[in-house]
């Protein structure tokens, strides 16, 4: 998956993509779950899970009711780079459960250990921008790939943005999609 991921990104060829992926090579982000307990919370999760909202993002721009030009190098940055605020992000822990026999034994398990305390969305076009250039377009689908779990007083925001550039609410969908529907 690292070499589907890396050869998408490159595909971009976005100034400073070379350095982005250096840094992320740096972090555990390629061996990184997607979570703690619910979608892809296991190593590898994240990148599985990017590639996932790539592949969802992809057929829901070509299948939406409304016209979306959104540019192909966009939509491998918005979808393969939503989440790049989970690098380095989760750390395993242990803590006491009972194995198969009833025999109590420590087992890990991800915890979060959040270094950088900047939010979600926001935390990824911070942390991208350092690297890349982000179209608008871009910094707003993937600040807003979160949707209505945001808090409820952002929630008027989050619809303008949504209909700014609709692909922000793509992203959310596809984000949504690949999360619930867990074979895609």
């Amino acid at each position: 998956m690292r070499e589907k991921f890396i050869e998408l990104l490159k595909s971009t060829k976005r100034e400073g993509i070379d350095n982005l992926i250096e840094f992320l090579d740096k972090t555990d982000f390629f061996k990184a779950p997607a979570s703690t307990k619910f979608h892809g919370a296991y190593e590898g999760g994240l990148v599985e899970h990017s590639l996932s909202v790539y592949e969802v993002l992809v057929h829901k721009v070509k299948n939406a009711i409304i016209p979306i030009d959104t540019p192909e190098d966009s939509l491998i940055i918005i979808a393969l780079l939503h989440d790049v605020c989970k690098a380095n992000y989760y750390k395993v822990d242990y803590r006491n459960a009972k194995n198969d026999l009833g025999v109590w034994e420590k087992v890990p398990y991800y915890t979060v250990d959040d270094q950088i305390p900047y939010g979600h969305g926001e935390k990824s076009v911070m942390m991208l921008t350092e690297y890349i250039k982000l179209t608008s377009e871009e910094k707003y689908a993937i600040r807003w790939h979160m949707g209505f779990s945001e808090p409820k007083e952002l929630y008027s925001t989050i619809n303008a943005a949504y209909k700014k550039y609709p692909i922000a609410l793509l992203t959310h969908e596809a984000d949504m999609e690949s999360t619930t529907f867990k074979n895609l």
